[in-house]
């Protein structure tokens, strides 16, 4: 990159921030960041008044489901697409799919219109997540990584109060659409941010597109996220459709493997899979996914129909969660360059898993402000464990393979939210009836919220187990300033 690219920015640059030389692109970066983040929390709070005007209550769960499969299946691709044809133009057709998608939406005429609109919507946010991450991790060093993530994070703990906030006042005093058009003029400013403000080289050598290898993860990921997330609802875990799901699968995923080894540029290069730094940072990816759908799911519903408090109250206890995860974040590199990756991490870890045991020993009388202290001790620890293990990979490997790199870890986390959709949604469907009034039992729902968290502490356990598994010396193995124009050995470090 040249401008506010790769090639200028080196150790003395000027410093992170909205001043530096850098700072339109981390801009542009942030507004990208904000239209998939204000996404997540802005449709909540409209739920009812949509449900009301488009009917289709049974199905309105697809609004969430068909937005995660679109956007968790592609990432893999887009990120390959990145490190191929250049972050850039992967950018710019993710903005522009969320835009279509949500001008769509906002013209919606019923639900299934709605559901499928909200799939386009998905596979703009597939790109723009993976890739602005790539991009921080092209433009920043890794001195500078964690303050550039702690930025981008914090786009998250804005959009979780500003989110349903927003979501509620659109409802109430103009149209539930008006969530959807808001995103028209944030998807023009991101646009013209990053044409005015991003430049790549022009010099770019003919690539062959692995389109066999996109189209068999593409399918076998849909499989499994669709297969987690409706099995036990639309379908029983031990039906021919349940079990055939995963099945398929895993023949899928022999299949892709197989393509995988015989292509010339491979869409997932298998031998990331190599690395034992890449690999432990998938897993713990993975697990923090899982642990953040238990406390978001299930926080709130603990709060509201055990403890009685509304959902404006419960919402800001949870996203004390997502205060905790940028400061962190932004605070966790002056640990890894003193002390490591590895210990960072590991550091994250045992502050979440002290957040965590006191999550189980929640009581139907604990109070609102324990449980927001409780989100932001675990954010806190999410944050020291994301960004350490996220740029250590990232910086393990060189430009052409670092979008790959980010996407599957990004992946991993959306895999670990489907599981923990469908094994915490098993364990709460278990415990919990729904009594005439369409609201479930506080005895039962605590029981089975309590049942919840005891899981989730003992995944946070297998994050320090996780966090283990990284390599003592990563810290070593990094790959600094490779611009597109350099090529790289293709080797990823151990």
């Amino acid at each position: 990159m040249s401008g506010s690219g790769v090639g200028q920015t080196r150790a003395g640059a000027a410093a992170v921030g909205f001043r530096s030389d850098r700072g339109p692109v981390l801009i542009s970066l942030m507004l990208s960041t904000a239209l998939v983040a204000l996404d997540s929390t802005i449709l909540a709070t409209a739920v009812p008044s949509i449900v009301a005007e488009l009917s289709g209550f049974t199905q309105f769960p697809w609004l969430f489901s068909m937005y995660l499969l679109t956007q968790a299946v592609t990432v893999p691709v887009y990120s390959k697409l990145a490190d191929t044809v250049g972050r850039k133009p992967i950018m710019l057709i993710g903005i522009g799919l969320f835009l279509l998608g949500s001008i769509l939406c906002g013209f919606s005429w019923d639900m299934t219109s709605l559901i499928v609109f909200r799939g386009v919507q998905g596979l703009g946010a597939g790109a723009i997540q993976p890739v602005s991450m790539t991009i921080a991790g092209d433009i920043y060093t890794v001195a500078e990584r964690a303050k550039a993530q702690g930025y981008l994070a914090s786009v998250w703990g804005i959009s979780a109060v500003v989110g349903p906030a927003l979501g509620g006042v659109f409802t109430q005093f103009l149209s539930w659409r008006w969530i959807f058009f808001v995103n028209i003029p944030l998807c023009l400013l991101a646009v013209w941010m990053l044409l005015r403000s991003l430049h790549e080289p022009g010099e770019r050598r003919q690539h062959r597109i692995d389109y066999a290898g996109a189209v068999l993860l593409t399918t076998a990921a849909s499989l499994v996220v669709l297969g987690l997330l409706e099995g036990g609802h639309a379908w029983a875990w031990d039906s021919p459709i349940g079990i055939g799901v995963f099945v398929l699968a895993g023949v899928l995923l022999v299949a892709f493997a197989l393509v995988e080894r015989r292509a010339a540029e491979p869409v997932l290069p298998l031998s990331v899979f190599t690395s034992r730094t890449i690999v432990s940072a998938t897993v713990i990816s993975l697990l923090i996914g899982t642990v953040i759908i238990g406390i978001t799911s299930y926080g709130p519903a603990y709060l509201q129909d055990v403890l009685g408090h509304g959902p404006l109250a419960a919402g800001f206890a949870i996203a004390a969660l997502t205060l905790g995860w940028p400061l962190a974040a932004a605070q966790s590199g002056r640990l890894y360059l003193r002390f490591g990756f590895r210990v960072t991490a590991l550091i994250g870890s045992v502050i979440a898993v002290i957040g965590t045991f006191w999550v189980v020993l929640w009581t139907p009388h604990t109070s609102l402000w324990q449980v927001a202290a409780v989100c932001f001790v675990i954010g806190v620890g999410m944050g020291l464990i994301n960004s350490p293990t996220m740029i250590g990979a990232q910086a393990s490997v060189g430009w052409s393979q670092r979008g790959v790199v980010t996407g599957v870890i990004m992946f991993a986390r959306s895999i670990g939210s489907a599981v923990g959709v469908a094994v915490f949604g098993a364990m709460a469907n278990a415990v919990v009836t729904v009594g005439p009034d369409g609201r479930p039992d506080p005895a039962e729902l605590f029981t089975a919220t309590h049942r919840v968290f005891i899981v989730m502490l003992v995944v946070v356990v297998l994050l320090v187990v996780g966090c283990l598994a990284l390599p003592k010396r990563n810290d070593q193995h990094v790959v600094e300033w490779e611009t597109p124009g350099q090529p790289d050995s293709g080797s990823v470090p151990p």
